[in-house]
């Protein structure tokens, strides 16, 4: 007996997906071109190193895609996340692009202050994050995860309301 699946639901897994392959696109984007003067697969590997540790910039091609393997998983993770968090947001603070600014500084958050330092990432002791880099980090989830989210799922709720 085939079952038929809810369409309002395909609808929203589908809109899931897109953002978090948007947010992983935009937000890798941006990392290659804020650091420009870094080969892109130093980047990925810096990414895979949160699991394999300091050998994985010893690795070749194969690090390079776990790392973006790594990267699409947490931006899928988080894009579903806020994505389904965004009408109690959107409820609270009553402003989209609030809410944006709101999430992309929670991710930068959650993400350095949270799961880097719990990671295999390597980090000299006493390593503190500047003000600059943290603002750009914050800055570049606001746009690149925060305002894509933002419209993707407000334009979702609307269609289900």
């Amino acid at each position: 007996m085939l079952t038929r699946v809810n369409p309002k639901r395909k609808s929203k897994l589908i809109s899931i997906l897109f953002a978090g392959f948007l947010t992983g696109t935009l937000d890798g984007l941006a990392a290659m071109i804020i650091n420009y003067k870094v080969n892109p697969g130093l980047i990925f590997k810096f990414i895979a190193s949160g699991a394999f540790g300091a050998p994985a910039f010893a690795g070749g091609a194969e690090i390079i895609v776990a790392g973006v393997i790594f990267h699409y998983v947490i931006a899928f993770l988080f894009s579903a996340v806020f994505f389904l968090l965004y009408p109690f947001f959107y409820n609270g603070l009553r402003n989209k692009y609030l809410v944006a600014a709101v999430y992309g500084i929670a991710a930068w958050l959650i993400m350095n202050l949270g799961v880097v330092p719990l990671s295999k990432i390597t980090t000299k002791p006493g390593y503190h994050i500047p003000l600059s880099t943290a603002l750009i980090g914050m800055l570049t989830l606001i746009i690149c995860v925060g305002l894509p989210v933002v419209f993707i799922a407000d334009r979702e709720n609307k269609k289900t309301a």
